[in-house]
């Protein structure tokens, strides 16, 4: 049974989105696995090790997706430190001073430890494309928690599907002179393919020292929430096997 916290957040946000409108990859373009359906019109960014959409109206990304990989995980290269804007979303993103002085860390969407396989990805991970404004009490404590656990299922587990994100709608609080929208709560979904497992997680935009689990849901239930196909390009067997059920994930 869904937490009665879930439940008003999914409540909250339930009627505020836009219904799916389906979307067509140009002939010969592959995209990830991980990558949700995108909407109509929707633009779909990929960078060396990820994938995600922009939204100019937020000024954030509406989901970050990628593959992490066992072999992905280690000691590898350092952490960057280097936040900039991104120079592939034309109508530009948000930069270092929409952040200053207004008490919000620059929130990593697609985590710099889970890009630490690479130079060039660890960089990229430091695009503002890939950052949202986040207080420092989650983006350094129940965030970080939750990110470190997908690290631990990916070991367990060799591959992990994730797409991740804020919860966008009309009227947030902003931050910046491009106006960077203040989420009021974070998502983040995971496929495990080779054990046929899915989880989804629904965290509200504040400090907490709850148990992750707490905040799991189905990733059915978190599809109607965003009003997203997140793991579209499953099998429809597999879709329905591994969305629709609460899986134990140690």
């Amino acid at each position: 049974m869904l937490k009665p916290l879930l439940l008003f957040w999914m409540a909250a946000f339930l009627f505020t989105l836009p219904s799916w409108r389906y979307w067509q990859a140009p002939a010969n373009k592959i995209i990830s696995m991980a990558c949700p359906l995108p909407l109509k019109g929707e633009e779909v960014i990929e960078r060396t090790a990820y994938t995600f959409s922009y939204n100019e109206a937020h000024e954030q990304a509406n989901w970050v997706a990628y593959i992490l990989t066992k072999a992905h995980l280690g000691s590898g290269v350092e952490r960057s430190n280097k936040f900039m804007p991104d120079p592939f979303v034309l109508s530009q993103t948000a930069t270092n001073a929409d952040y200053a002085k207004s008490g919000y860390d620059r929130g990593h969407l697609a985590p710099a430890a889970d890009m630490s396989w690479s130079l060039q990805v660890m960089q990229e991970s430091f695009y503002f494309s890939n950052m949202s404004p986040q207080l420092p009490g989650f983006n350094r404590g129940i965030w970080k928690v939750l990110e470190e656990k997908v690290r631990d299922w990916a070991l367990l587990y060799d591959t992990i599907y994730v797409v991740t994100g804020p919860v966008l709608e009309p009227g947030l609080p902003t931050i910046g002179p491009n106006k960077v929208s203040v989420p009021k709560a974070y998502f983040k979904a995971l496929v495990a393919p080779k054990q046929h497992k899915g989880i989804a997680f629904l965290l509200p935009h504040a400090k907490s020292t709850a148990s992750i689990l707490e905040f799991s849901i189905t990733i059915d239930a978190l599809e109607e929430l965003i009003d997203r196909d997140l793991f579209f390009q499953l099998p429809d067997y597999l879709e329905l096997e591994i969305e629709g059920a609460r899986h134990v994930w140690p």
